[in-house]
């Protein structure tokens, strides 16, 4: 048994974005979260799904926000 989480399809997150600003999203693998820097929210990925809720997301602080921004999109 592996204690790594799942990895999302590329192809869900090809197409997932923001609900709240319809923009795009970030993957963070380390972290389980789908990151959308136009809402400053990270949705979590619970068992390999994401959980696409504003309600169940986290808010960005201004540090996560400005190192995000700094860096390129994963591939």
């Amino acid at each position: 048994m592996s204690d790594r989480a799942p990895d999302v399809d590329p192809r869900l997150l090809e197409i997932l974005v923001c609900p709240l600003t319809k923009a795009p999203l970030r993957y963070d693998r380390a972290a389980q979260e789908l990151i959308s820097l136009e809402a400053g929210l990270a949705y979590p990925i619970r068992d390999g799904i994401p959980i696409m809720l504003p309600d169940e997301a986290r808010p960005l602080d201004e540090a996560e926000k400005a190192k995000l921004q700094a860096a390129p999109p994963a591939p």
